[in-house]
């Protein structure tokens, strides 16, 4: 019966993958368990002896100075004869007669058994697997479910549902899967494995298996945006000018980059090299499209790309997919439209700015396009610029600057009092602790009325450039005092 016992450990041991010893534990507590109800509220401790797997109970006893537990316990006096060295807190042993297994009992302790069996699993799986999240994992297709795949790794099971396939992927039982540890979940039914072949991780992880510069750091993938499946564009730069990035991802005949499409059944890769400036980034992330002309606006993050009538299906790709992808690729929104029409859109902008120049600053068409052809957009650039700026423009002094800087301002002020009336509040230009310079530089953030003011955060105001943290929040606090928010009610 001993050594039975041991080799059923061994053997549950082995098909659950976890260690002898927490078998023999998982064994012991179901003993305990099963003794109870011969043994009543007797504290049984059983012990399976690991060399010959002999089985001995034993009733545990605390020696205390007060005893509220007979059962359990007893005092110092009580405890005089029965061993050596006993004080309070000490635990005799005494043993007990072997029990008898009952079905029920045995049903119990198999329970007992299993349930502390998958605990242990599950740690192993989590403390296995959650390191490894990020890496590449191969496993065997054990079973397919309403297109989900369920994946043999060997030590655990991995789950890939049907959005982390491929389009156009089948998987049978008994396939071989590579695919991206994506993540690794404990839940209260069980750990569970999640795997990817859809995830961009999968085409990072295939490029570092395949170029060695990569894994040595020389190379590095900066960003990646995919349509899983059907195209990727990859950003790559080198840390050394010696190295080309691009044909370092690439290889000889094009083997590295064609090793990883194989992989993903046909999928394009577009590699593109990663550079500072942003507008040839994009021009080289739209290929293969020819661009003619880029206008970057950075206080939108928006990008327009100007293409002719014959490259602009090539451009937009299938179903937007080519200009989707280098958006994601540099983080900008990029903006497509025709030669014909930018141009259509860049004369109804500067008609808008020249009539907006002309009332707001009251000059002139001719000095109004002066001052449009030298890159000033907005009365607020034109308010809030150096003096240098606008002297840097031929036939026009201090003087004017300083005129041209006062007319800006005004009409913002004139602006941010007429939406104040508008919506029935209060024009900070009233507001005696805000400067009529401070208001106009608050209009520009759309903070043009004293319960506005009320109404902000210290966040919004640090958009003004030199506004102290200190003073913007008296500024606030001032304002709702005016706006009665501290008014009682009583």
């Amino acid at each position: 019966m001993g050594i039975d016992m041991l080799h059923v450990a061994d053997a549950v041991a082995r098909e659950k993958m976890v260690d002898r010893e927490l078998v023999l534990e998982a064994m012991e507590q179901a003993l305990r368990t099963s003794a109870r109800k011969t043994y009543g509220n007797k504290e049984v401790e059983a012990v399976i002896d690991r060399n010959n797997g002999e089985i001995s109970l034993f009733h545990l006893r605390t020696v205390v100075d007060e005893v509220e537990d007979p059962e359990n316990e007893l005092t110092l006096e009580q405890a005089a004869g029965m061993g050596e060295g006993l004080e309070v807190g000490s635990v005799l042993r005494e043993p007990l007669p072997p029990i008898p297994m009952g079905r029920v009992a045995a049903q119990a302790a198999k329970q007992v058994i299993n349930q502390k069996l998958r605990e242990a699993e599950r740690l192993r799986i989590v403390e296995e697997y959650a390191p490894r999240v990020g890496e590449l994992i191969t496993g065997i297709v054990k079973r397919v479910e309403r297109g989900n795949v369920y994946v043999d790794l060997g030590r655990g099971e991995a789950v890939m549902y049907r959005e982390d396939q491929l389009p156009r992927e089948s998987w049978r039982q008994g396939d071989r899967v590579r695919a991206y540890l994506r993540e690794v979940r404990d839940q209260p039914k069980g750990p569970q494995v999640f795997i990817s072949r859809s995830d961009a991780g999968m085409v990072l992880k295939l490029f570092e298996q395949e170029v060695p510069e990569i894994q040595e750091g020389i190379v590095s993938i900066q960003a990646i945006s995919r349509d899983p499946g059907s195209r990727s564009k990859i950003a790559v730069a080198s840390t050394d000018p010696a190295i080309d990035p691009v044909g370092a991802c690439v290889g000889m005949r094009g083997a590295r980059v064609q090793a990883v499409v194989n992989e993903l059944h046909g999928e394009r890769i577009d590699i593109i090299e990663c550079i500072d400036d942003i507008a040839t980034f994009a021009i080289n992330a739209l290929a293969p499209a020819e661009i003619e002309r880029v206008i970057l606006d950075e206080e939108n993050n928006t990008i327009e790309v100007a293409v002719t009538e014959d490259n602009l299906a090539v451009a937009i790709g299938r179903r937007g997919q080519n200009v989707r992808l280098a958006s994601e690729l540099t983080g900008w929104n990029i903006e497509l439209m025709t030669t014909g029409e930018q141009a259509r859109k860049r004369a109804e902008e500067t008609e808008a700015l020249l009539a907006t120049f002309m009332n707001g600053l009251d000059i002139e068409a001719d000095f109004a396009m002066l001052l449009i052809e030298d890159g000033f957009a907005s009365l607020e650039e034109i308010a809030f610029c150096a003096d240098e700026e606008l002297t840097a423009i031929e036939g026009i002094d201090e003087a004017m600057a300083a005129e041209l800087r006062s007319r800006a301002t005004e009409a913002l002020l004139d602006k941010a009092s007429a939406e104040a009336e508008a919506a029935g509040e209060r024009d900070l230009t009233q507001f005696e602790p805000v400067s009529p310079e401070l208001a106009a530089q608050l209009a520009v953030i759309g903070i043009v009325s004293v319960e506005g003011l009320a109404d902000a955060g210290l966040d919004d105001l640090a958009a003004i450039e030199g506004l102290p943290t200190e003073t913007a929040e008296k500024l606030i606090l001032a304002a709702r005092e005016a706006s009665g928010w501290f008014d009682s009610t009583d």
